[in-house]
């Protein structure tokens, strides 16, 4: 059997424009990046269509890192939906060059469920990380400048700056770090450090902006921090949204691809699911829904982090009605989730998986809560027995959710078709019963609280000193109602990654609060998550090479 990226090379890819026609937009609309890839015009964004289409979202169990294939199953499911005739749009995230080198070695889907050009997009794409990376990186450079002026200056208390530096790699050296040393003219010292590029809270605000004016005017509303006086900073007070908007001018716009079976593809936003909100960009989704009937997309991680920040962030911010979800679970995740050993996964193991069926259970619960009753996909594996897979469907089938079996990563579309079927009956049952799990005007603590105890399956609360001077602090901004994005450990329900299936009696810790008030929430961090991540002992970049002509292999 050939490798990822050896099938994605194999692949007969068809030219950008005869997969935009497919959508009804002529090739002298696209804005061209080689033969393969395109931006598209946001004039094409049709509220009417947005509100008549069918928005299906992909979720998951608990991650393990013998891995799930979430996108796998997203891009097999919109590929077996135009199989069965369904106009079908996927709209993914973009790929981030830290777990790409780092642990995950790719992030395009797998086998013959991919989106290609699968090199492209798994490394600078159309520029959009960059961007982001620029427009963070300026405002910092135009809050040190204003620090270092005689005229003109704010007055910013140093101490207090919450804005870092990013860069799309995992480097973890650079986490904190103190700068401006070198004598008066090379600026005040302070201390300082990096996020990665996914966790920036510029790619937050472009993620839930829906236009490049709103756009201009979140990055306004990005916070600084205090002046001697105790008087809050934004962006704007330093004049930097126009110059950052400008540097963004081109990302805003999404990005059109196709899968290997010619099924349109819009990949647009990259922030993680564990430390932001984890899903595409609300301008790329809407394109998705204003082109065709139906849209497939994913939000990172599990139910209890990105699934939950699709409906109570983006959902809410983007007036985005969902139709169907999809949880996505294997054999293998469940018998690790039960007690096996990573080792021993491809052995049969009944006991195991009928004990990590409680972590499935909770994710199916989630998504129940928020009205949905969940289509459980089961993707599939060659170590899978059939013993296994019948324990599994007969326990899904006691649970009252409808279940498939997901061949498409070896199949491709054919392999989702009874998936496919599946969820254009979730679709037809939809009763439209959605409801976020909090109200935005609710106090932070109540929010927090809400979403530990509901989706994590938290008993208690706790913060640090630190966190409630920061939550005390936001409050007297007066922002507004802001939503939660809470940064946690995908490993777990809880905020211990080494607590594996469904943990009970446990607490949630919150670390400290940073605003991310141009995106419009704020990020209560728990436990020991970090926002800027670090390598694995052996990163896939060794893997990665290139030869003489230009052919690129160790991606997957």
């Amino acid at each position: 059997m050939k490798n990822d990226i050896e099938i994605a090379q194999a692949a007969e890819i068809r030219p950008i424009g005869e997969i935009a026609a497919l959508l009804g937009i002529p090739q002298n609309e696209l804005e061209m990046y080689g033969k393969f890839k395109a931006k598209l015009p946001l004039k094409y964004i049709d509220e009417e269509r947005v509100r008549k289409g069918s928005l299906i979202l992909v979720t998951a169990i608990t991650p393990t890192p013998a891995g799930e294939g979430k996108t796998t199953t997203s891009i097999g499911l919109a590929q077996a939906l135009n199989l069965i005739g369904k106009k079908t749009t996927v709209v993914l995230r973009e790929p981030s060059l830290g777990p790409v080198f780092g642990i995950k070695g790719g992030a395009a889907g797998g086998g013959y469920s991919q989106v290609i050009p699968m090199e492209d997009i798994n490394l600078h794409f159309t520029g959009d990380m960059s961007a982001v990376e620029k427009a963070h990186n300026l405002l910092a450079a135009l809050i040190d400048n204003n620090i270092q002026l005689k005229e003109g200056n704010l007055g910013i208390d140093p101490r207090t700056i919450a804005w870092k530096r990013v860069m799309d790699m995992n480097e973890r050296s650079l986490r904190d770090i103190v700068i401006g040393l070198g004598g008066t003219t090379e600026g005040v010292p302070r201390q300082s450090g990096f996020n990665i590029t996914a966790a920036s809270e510029v790619m937050a605000t472009l993620c839930v902006a829906k236009d490049l004016t709103d756009l201009k005017r979140r990055l306004g509303n990005i916070f600084v921090g205090y002046t001697y006086a105790d008087k809050p900073v934004f962006a704007r007070d330093l004049k930097a949204q126009g110059a950052m908007a400008v540097l963004l001018k081109d990302a805003i716009k999404p990005n059109l691809v196709q899968t290997l079976e010619g099924t349109p593809a819009i990949i647009h936003g990259g922030p993680f699911a564990n430390i932001a909100q984890g899903t595409n960009t609300i301008i790329a989704t809407k394109m998705g829904l204003s082109l065709s009937d139906i849209v497939v997309t994913e939000a990172g991680f599990a139910s209890e982090l990105g699934a939950e920040k699709f409906f109570d962030i983006k959902s809410q911010f983007g007036h985005l009605k969902t139709n169907a979800v999809v949880i996505v679970a294997t054999i293998r995740a469940l018998k690790y989730h039960g007690g096996a050993k990573l080792t021993s996964l491809q052995t049969e193991d009944i006991e195991a998986l009928k004990k990590g069926f409680d972590n499935l259970d909770k994710h199916i619960e989630n998504m129940k809560q928020f009205g949905f009753s969940p289509v459980v996909a089961v993707n599939k594996f060659d170590s899978d027995t059939s013993n296994e897979i019948e324990q599994l469907m007969e326990h899904c089938r006691k649970q009252d959710v409808n279940v498939a079996l997901n061949n498409s990563w070896a199949e491709g579309g054919k392999g989702a078709v009874d998936l496919a079927r599946l969820v254009l009956q979730a679709i037809s049952d939809s009763r439209n019963n959605f409801k976020p799990l909090y109200e935005l005007s609710w106090s932070f603590e109540k929010k927090i609280e809400t979403i530990c105890k509901r989706m994590y399956g938290a008993d208690h609360v706790e913060y640090t000193v630190k966190a409630k001077t920061q939550l005390d602090r936001i409050d007297k901004l007066e922002l507004g109602d802001l939503a939660v994005c809470i940064a946690k450990t995908q490993k777990s329900l809880s905020d211990d990654p080494t607590k594996r299936g469904r943990p009970v009696g446990f607490t949630i810790k919150i670390r400290e609060v940073e605003l991310s008030s141009g995106a419009g929430f704020i990020v209560p961090i728990a436990g020991t998550i970090m926002r800027m991540p670090g390598l694995p002992p052996v990163p896939s970049a060794e893997n990665i090479d290139i030869d003489a002509d230009g052919n690129i292999t160790g991606l997957f």
